[in-house]
């Protein structure tokens, strides 16, 4: 009997897979007021429900969260990239209509809702969850062993009596192992929405079965989130204020760039509204020298416009996959909101993050003394791999029959699961 559950908690989404049996999986389907889906947006959201008592909140997730906060702004506590805080030391735990919770809690509730909408395809009968880690937490100083200390309280709440971690490209690779027809050393790189990771693992198949052996990892804090930020940085902060002037007495001064960190993570502009800084903001437009532009960035967040400005800008990402240039539309911003967005320039944006994204790779081949030419195969997992220049990376130094890619949003999960259903599974553990 298939005992093993592959959790794939990721920055964005959260895909879980069961294991039918040593060589077959299937995901475990969610459904909630938003419709049904396999993949759940890590996402929550919190309201005071009357008619569940005094101190009780009404809790969604993933794509329900994000509708739940749209449709009462001023009445739902939203959080997002709830992985992003893992490895913080300084995240200490947050206040939720008064009600405190740890990170620990935190991951619980969400797991817990996706149990809920799981329903009867929540799977009973599994003995062991094997979920799945980066090989780099995001965050500076991130603080991996208080990440797995916080996953492991969060886990062992749910009562399962075996818990196993596995690096998240390994699961990859053991996901996409099964096509392989003969022996190979082989190169995952798994772009995130948080976190790009690497892993290098020779396998072998010996009487029908997989065997491997991990031979590197590597990772870095960099992936789509960020590129995201760049787009945002570039094209929507100048619109809003960002580089203009305003005057004080008898001096121009700057107007102050840590307005617009909360452009970084669309949910933080509600949390913003109520700052001191956004008071700061209003008392600036008067003082002014280009008062509309201020105008435009107070009308965004009294109106609650993060999640639209969200989608607009992932929108023109993924259309600078596919063509050389994309339209970035966002009609809140009136004619501020209609660009060309060119993908040189992008790429122009991007161009840190990407020598990041190489470096951690130059490192992996370095520390395990292997050539390009050694490696047999290239997977790449992960929305993020579709971005050209983000492929260049692997096409510039690969032979491109060498390179493959698919199961961009399940192949983790499932690959956890098929790892969990091994005798051996310690040999694949972190």
């Amino acid at each position: 009997m298939a005992e093993a559950l592959g959790l794939d908690f990721g920055t964005t989404n959260t895909v879980l897979a069961m294991a039918n049996s040593a060589d077959d999986t299937h995901s475990i389907a969610f459904t909630s007021s938003a419709g049904t889906t396999d993949s759940m947006r890590t996402a929550l959201s919190f309201m005071k429900d009357a008619q569940l008592g005094v101190r009780a909140l009404k809790v969604e997730a993933g794509q329900a969260a994000i509708r739940q906060f749209i449709d009462h702004p001023g009445e739902c506590r939203f959080l997002q990239s709830i992985k992003t805080f893992a490895a913080s030391p300084l995240f200490q735990g947050t206040i939720v209509h008064a009600r405190r919770f740890q990170y620990e809690d935190l991951m619980e509730v969400f797991l817990k809702r996706l149990e809920a909408y799981a329903g009867d395809g929540w799977p009973t009968t599994a003995k062991r969850v094997v979920a799945g880690r980066p090989v780099h937490f995001a965050g500076a100083n991130p603080d991996p062993e208080l990440a797995m200390k916080r996953y492991n309280e969060a886990l062992t709440r749910f009562g399962l009596p075996e818990i196993h971690y596995v690096y998240e490209p390994v699961a990859a690779a053991f996901y996409f192992a099964r096509q392989l027809k003969r022996d190979a050393t082989v190169l995952v790189a798994d772009f995130g929405g948080g976190t790009t990771d690497y892993s290098l693992i020779r396998f072998s198949t010996e009487g029908g079965r997989v065997s491997a052996e991990p031979v590197g990892h590597s990772g870095v804090g960099i992936a789509g989130d960020q590129f995201d930020a760049r787009i945002i940085e570039h094209v929507v902060a100048p619109e809003i204020g960002k580089g203009s002037k305003f005057k004080s007495f008898d001096k121009i001064l700057d107007v102050p760039s840590n307005y617009y960190i909360s452009f970084a993570r669309w949910n933080q502009l509600s949390v913003f509204k109520t700052s001191k800084e956004y008071a700061d903001l209003q008392s600036l437009v008067g003082q002014a020298l280009e008062p509309e532009k201020l105008e435009r960035f107070i009308d965004l967040i009294e109106h609650d416009e993060g999640y639209p400005l969200y989608q607009a800008v992932s929108a023109t990402k993924m259309a600078l996959s596919a063509q050389e240039e994309a339209e970035f539309r966002f009609s809140p911003l009136g004619k501020a909101g209609e660009k060309t967005v060119r993908r040189a320039d992008f790429e122009q944006w991007i161009s840190g993050d990407l020598a990041r994204i190489e470096e951690a790779l130059n490192d992996i081949l370095a520390m395990t003394n292997t050539a390009a030419g050694e490696i047999d195969k290239v997977f790449l997992t992960g929305g993020t791999s579709f971005v050209p220049a983000v492929r260049r990376i692997f096409t510039e130094r690969f032979d491109a029959d060498r390179i493959e890619s698919g199961g961009e949003l399940v192949s983790i999960a499932h690959g956890l699961a098929l790892i969990g259903e091994r005798d051996d599974i310690e040999r694949w553990t972190a």
